[in-house]
């Protein structure tokens, strides 16, 4: 093998949660060495952020480039029926009346290249191309990784005080300590593509988050409009669902199935032109048993992936990156890289996660926001807070005994009329 090198912090990908992680921790003054496989831009899935993001981006010195970007601004979510009935938008600004309540639909592969670019701004050394093979333990502490680099004739070995997995779905330290658990609940599965001259709303409408159930409520459509003409748009349900007995294993033709049960998508993509081909994403909510070790760190997908109904995958990476990164500089400044230290951040994290995953679970159990609002409309600010992302707080916890009561209500009314 040849020369070791070392640095203060390795962090392992590109995405939003590793260059969250590595800016912040620059910005620290500790020396961060950042290693992707790919080059950028790449394509990647995620593309709408919600409000609660944006104050992890003013950290990280991104809204200035956000601001004047062409990525088309989002100011609410709406939800569509199986029988083709819009909800009233959730306005954002309606509840917070702050910039804070206005984000963007993005396209990823830019996105994540801003942040990259970002991250190399604020001194973090970023090498893109470089495949991490194995991350190096002595004990149960994370001591380093190998790394082949491309223009490099054999792997590198890279030692350093912190390493942070923030590989994605991929998750190195997940599969080699053996700590991924799959969502019992939640075993869905995605599949999407992207179209051209699809209806778009117009003014504080047109950059919405559109959710759209299919009959039956057996699964639902995104509808994300994205600059250049462009909407993304995917069917998540259950994967035995999407891809069991169908008698076909074409994506375009499950796709095409989907699209005929969804009342509220059809008109909207009827006079459209498809301009990608069909992905496919599958058995993906899941967590880690723990998020950090003696020496390590799990951020973002690397640690857990929730289902993307209300759009929280960039918020749990910028905010689990940002936490994080507290914690490392944190204890980088007294010595300290214990488990304890480095974890210190897991509980409220966790806590915030869970609150979305009852939420998501509440929709995939037939939950109404109309209904609920209805009964409560005292509560409607807490709805909006979960659904902008402000679910890092107690606060929202009011609402789940409330959604239990009208759950059992409306079983108890559905028995009696039987």
């Amino acid at each position: 093998m040849a020369k070791t090198f070392e640095t203060d912090v390795i962090v392992i990908g590109g995405g939003p949660a590793g260059t969250t992680a590595a800016t912040l921790i620059a910005q620290r003054g500790q020396h961060v060495t950042l290693f992707e496989r790919d080059h950028f831009p790449r394509f990647h899935i995620g593309e709408s952020l919600i409000p609660q993001t944006y104050w992890v981006l003013k950290r990280l010195n991104m809204l200035e480039k956000m601001k004047p970007s062409h990525f088309i601004k989002k100011y609410s979510v709406q939800f569509v029926t199986d029988k083709g009935r819009l909800s009233e938008p959730f306005y954002f600004c309606d509840h917070k009346p702050h910039e804070s309540s206005q984000t963007w639909q993005v396209r990823r592969s830019e996105f994540d290249h801003l942040m990259l670019e970002n991250a190399r701004e604020h001194g973090v050394q970023v090498h893109e191309g470089a495949r991490v093979l194995d991350i190096l333990f002595e004990g149960d502490r994370a001591v380093g990784v190998i790394v082949q680099r491309e223009g490099d004739s054999e792997p590198v070995e890279i030692r350093a005080q912190v390493v942070v997995d923030a590989s994605g779905q991929q998750s190195l330290l997940l599969g080699k300590l053996g700590l991924r658990e799959w969502d019992p609940e939640l075993k869905k599965a995605a599949l999407w593509t992207y179209w051209k001259g699809a209806y778009r709303d117009t003014a504080r409408d047109e950059g919405a988050t559109i959710v759209m159930q299919i009959q039956g409520k057996q699964g639902w459509f995104w509808y994300i409009p994205l600059h250049d003409d462009i909407i993304s748009v995917g069917v998540v349900g259950a994967h035995d669902y999407l891809f069991k007995n169908r008698g076909t294993t074409d994506f375009e033709k499950i796709y095409f199935e989907e699209v005929a049960k969804c009342p509220g998508l059809q008109p909207r993509i009827a006079n459209a032109e498809r301009c990608d081909v069909f992905r496919a994403q599958k058995e993906y909510s899941y967590r880690g048993k723990k998020v950090a070790g003696d020496g390590w760190v799990m951020i973002g997908d690397a640690y857990g992936f929730l289902d993307p109904l209300y759009s929280s995958g960039v918020l749990l990476a910028l905010t689990s990156g940002q936490m994080a990164a507290d914690a490392i500089a944190d204890g980088l400044a007294v010595g300290d890289t214990s488990a304890a230290q480095l974890g210190r951040w897991e509980p409220g994290y966790v806590a915030g996660m869970d609150r979305m995953r009852r939420l998501v679970l509440e929709f995939y159990n037939g939950f109404s926001f109309g209904r609920f609002i209805r009964k409560h409309p005292h509560l409607k600010g807490y709805v909006t807070d979960v659904l902008i992302g402000d679910i890092f707080k107690d606060d929202v916890d009011v609402l789940w005994p409330l959604m239990d009561e009208l759950r059992a209500e409306l079983e108890t009314a559905a028995a009696m009329a039987e």
